[in-house]
């Protein structure tokens, strides 16, 4: 098994969706050290985490140098996640997203540098780096930056900023960087925003599913263990060091009616799909080719679409039943 031991890890964000699911995997043979804010809050979601022996929870921004320098005391793996993240988040706050996202990643590295003796530095890009249209996208492709002004790119200039700056860490001072492009990920805990996110809740309570636009947007979905094998998986191959990487399950596409459509069945629901338009622009494809996640990391995603729904809708069942 591909994963760290024995280490010191520091995750930002690390009361979020993916950050919390990592650390359910590492806990047991790792010290964790979580730095987070708490506007949103998964690990509420996992059993007996929170007050895990090896778990120490300190709540504050990535924009405070001392509580960023505080929290990387004796680190010696640093798993970046802190950022904002969602459209309407993002739109909604588009300065914030900016300070965080840019700003905070840059606080983070610096204190990393200073700190010394990290051996592994994992910055949470998106694969909204690539813009509107992306069909099996390879990390060589060209990346796009969209004309300024318009919010619903906010997030992807803020993270392809931030892309860059890790890896100039990496080429100016050595620090081990490895940057990761998520696809859509998805999976039980989930907190935010999201379309599976949306529209299993609504499945579930028998309510309307609502499509943006014509639905036929096109996505690959991954679930959030293929996602944290990848991002363990960062943390241990030397051959990852300096590398950008998008993460996703290529085989799990399809377009957002069909997804709906999909969530319904596995549901058992009875809801209808109704669609409503949205302002301003969307990413109309985005599709990747992880074949350089697979040649240096080995990774294959595991789970396939229908198989990640089905968990994913028994876990929010199980939370309404409680």
């Amino acid at each position: 098994m591909h994963q760290p031991s024995g280490e010191h890890i520091l995750v930002t964000g690390g009361a979020g969706f993916i950050g919390s699911t990592l650390i359910r995997r590492v806990i047991d043979d790792n010290k964790i050290v979580v730095l987070d804010t708490f506007g949103r809050n998964a690990l509420q979601y996992h059993p007996g985490l929170q007050d895990h022996p090896n778990l120490t929870i300190r709540k504050g921004s990535v924009l405070d140098p001392a509580a960023v320098a505080e929290a990387m005391e004796g680190a010696t793996m640093v798993v970046h996640c802190a950022a904002v993240a969602g459209i309407d988040s993002v739109g909604t706050h588009p300065t914030r997203t900016m300070n965080i996202n840019v700003i905070g990643t840059w606080t983070v590295l610096e204190a990393a540098i200073k700190a010394g003796g990290i051996r592994r530095f994992i910055d949470f890009s998106t694969s909204e780096v690539f813009g509107q249209h992306a069909w099996k996208v390879s990390e060589e492709d060209v990346t796009t930056v969209a004309p300024p002004g318009e919010s619903r790119w906010t997030y992807a200039a803020s993270k392809l900023a931030t892309e860059h700056m890790a890896h100039a860490y990496h080429a100016e001072f050595g620090l081990p960087v490895v940057c990761l492009r998520p696809f859509n990920v998805y999976g039980p805990r989930q907190v935010g925003e999201g379309a599976i996110h949306h529209f299993i809740r609504r499945a579930v309570e028998g309510s309307p599913l609502t499509v943006y636009g014509d639905g036929t947007q096109v996505r690959a979905w991954c679930y959030v263990d293929d996602m944290v094998e990848a991002l363990c998986r960062s943390l241990v191959i030397d051959e990852a060091v300096g590398h950008s990487f998008n993460i996703g399950t290529p085989a799990a596409t399809l377009t957002v009616t069909q997804l709906a459509y999909e969530i319904v069945r596995a549901a058992g629901s009875d809801s209808h799909v109704t669609h409503i338009d949205r302002e301003g622009p969307d990413v109309e494809l985005r599709v990747p080719d992880c074949s350089k996640a697979k040649r240096l990391l080995g990774y294959e995603p595991a789970v396939s679409l229908r198989d990640g729904l089905s968990r994913t809708i028994e876990w929010y069942r199980a939370q309404d039943a409680s």
